[in-house]
């Protein structure tokens, strides 16, 4: 499993969002793409696509700019991720998602639940975190061995 860089820079486009109030104040691409260190282009087109998914709302003008669609506390990392990723997890070996994949193995596969399973626990821990709780730096190294309380 593997981010790519629309996501990590997606989520710190988020995580300054949310750090200088932008569920209320909008912030402009600039102050995000110069506070970032980011390509202009770049993060305009991945906030379009947290508009899309709305996550965040854009406004027009002179006082325009992104404001999150959401208090952060309402806004999940699963959320992010598969708006900017479409998913957080690839089975890959599923038909139905990988057309250009042709696995032999399908359907008598005994790798494919361990997938479906990895991708449950994955789903289940990133609904769990909020881009709150990342912004305000929550999440711990120990914390993050823990999926459903266990």
């Amino acid at each position: 499993m593997r981010f790519t860089t629309k996501t990590e820079y997606g989520l710190f486009c988020l995580i300054f969002m949310a750090k200088n109030h932008a569920d209320v104040n909008p912030i402009t691409v600039k102050d995000i793409a110069k506070d970032e260190h980011y390509s202009l282009a770049y993060a305009e087109k991945i906030l379009q696509t947290l508009r899309l998914a709305n996550i965040v709302t854009s406004f027009h003008g002179n006082q325009g700019g992104y404001i999150l669609a959401r208090h952060p506390s309402e806004i999940t990392l699963k959320e992010i991720v598969e708006a900017l990723e479409e998913q957080t997890f690839d089975v890959f070996c599923e038909p139905d998602i990988r057309k250009d994949i042709v696995c032999n193995h399908f359907p008598s596969c005994g790798v494919r639940p361990i997938w479906e399973r990895t991708k449950e626990l994955i789903n289940n821990y990133y609904q769990s975190i909020t881009l709150e709780m990342i912004a305000k730096n929550e999440i711990k190294p120990a914390e993050s061995l823990k999926i459903n309380g266990r």
